[in-house]
């Protein structure tokens, strides 16, 4: 799960990390009134999208006056901002964060991930922040710093002074950087983020440090310890798709090819869409419908799958250990009844029960082309699409 920026300052705010004074706002008149209580002779405003690369893309302005905070949140409310993680469509923009301005004097990035092949949890950290780190990382990757951390030592100062000299910060100001650095590990750690990245961290004319821009990620099977971080959620950023599956325990995930997957076990949905690849296709989303689907469950799955215009077939494909063959063959008749399907479906089954399965799709009457190998079945679906 995500969030938007206003919402990750409230986190770091709320465990000590110092980030500008700022209000969301979700109209041009909020946004004036941020801007008057903030005062001041110079504001920001910006975009809030689950996306990097705002500034890039038109959707972070500079205002110096009461009038042109007016003029560039009623531009940027509304518009549909494309940057390099939006994709081509881009994202329409729905809220504003309204800050104070910044005296930037360097700008660095820091941010703190599970490393799974260390089990630590990395704290990385670099001298050019403000840019796209993933260039920094291709072209100059000895100017990325990381240290990894032991969740049951925590970061220590030395780690902190580590990151903090070695990236560059005045000797002055690294007792502070070093402070940062280990809220941030804090904030990361309490809210079972996934990320938790700040980029520009920066140093301030009077040296002081200062988060200016932060994203998180958070892992999904934590967030039942966390309602406070679910509240923060914006359906509006996510794929319709994706929000209606995940009411029905579906794990679906969008794809631009055109043929529909259902498949019961993440490894064998991945399996399947290697094969539908292999044999020439392109599958249009992943679709696991976990071992405990219903005849509800696989109903709602095909109508989701359905509402994708491109699909042009699809293919099910299900291995019946706790899931039985019949229950899903259950399912899928009383789909293809209730959605009408006028598309070519394959379905492969194998395990408990597989032969009452197949049975009830041969006597169902319905156009349903069976398959008995993944090999067999990607073939046919491929072959019926094109």
């Amino acid at each position: 799960m995500k969030i938007h920026e206003y919402q990750a300052k409230e986190l770091l705010r709320a465990h000590g990390v110092p980030v500008p004074r700022g209000y969301p706002a979700f109209t041009v008149r909020e946004a004036q009134e941020a801007a008057q209580k903030l005062g001041g002779a110079v504001w920001v405003v910006k975009a809030q999208i689950h996306a990097g690369g705002r500034g890039k893309g038109g959707g972070v302005k500079l205002a110096r006056t009461p009038a042109e905070v007016e003029t560039l949140a009623g531009q940027i409310l509304g518009m549909q901002l494309k940057t390099h993680q939006t994709g081509p469509e881009g994202q329409k923009v729905r809220r504003l964060l309204v800050e104070e301005g910044a005296d930037i004097k360097k700008e660095y990035y820091v941010a703190a991930l599970t490393d799974r092949a260390t089990q630590k949890v990395a704290m990385m950290a670099s001298s050019e922040g403000g840019m796209d780190i993933e260039e920094v990382a291709h072209a100059t990757p000895e100017k990325i710093l990381k240290v990894f951390i032991d969740p049951l030592v925590g970061m220590t100062d030395a780690q902190a002074l580590e990151l903090a000299s070695g990236i560059g910060v005045p000797a002055a100001s690294q007792a502070q950087a070093m402070d940062v650095l280990k809220k941030l590990y804090t904030c990361y750690m309490d809210t079972d983020a996934s990320l938790a990245e700040i980029n520009p961290l920066i140093l301030e004319g009077n040296g002081n440090i200062k988060a200016l821009d932060a994203k998180f990620n958070f892992d999904s099977n934590a967030l039942y310890r966390h309602p406070e971080i679910v509240a923060y959620r914006d359906l509006d950023e996510e794929d319709p798709a994706e929000v209606e599956a995940s009411k029905f325990d579906l794990s679906y995930i969008s794809l631009d090819g055109n043929i529909g997957c259902l498949v019961n076990g993440a490894g064998l949905a991945m399996a399947t869409m290697d094969t539908i690849k292999l044999f020439g296709g392109e599958p249009a989303n992943f679709l696991d419908v976990g071992g405990g689907a219903t005849a509800e469950k696989v109903t709602e799955a095909f109508k989701i799958m359905l509402k994708n215009g491109n699909v042009k077939g699809i293919l099910v494909n299900i291995f019946g250990g706790i899931m039985k063959c019949d229950t899903i063959a259950e399912g899928v008749i009383a789909a293809c009844k209730a959605v009408h399907l006028s598309i070519p479906l394959v379905v492969r089954m194998k395990g408990t029960n597989e032969d009452l399965g197949k049975k009830m799709l041969a006597e169902s009457g319905l156009p349903i082309i069976s398959a008995d190998t993944m090999a067999d079945a990607a073939t046919k679906i491929v072959a019926a699409v094109k």
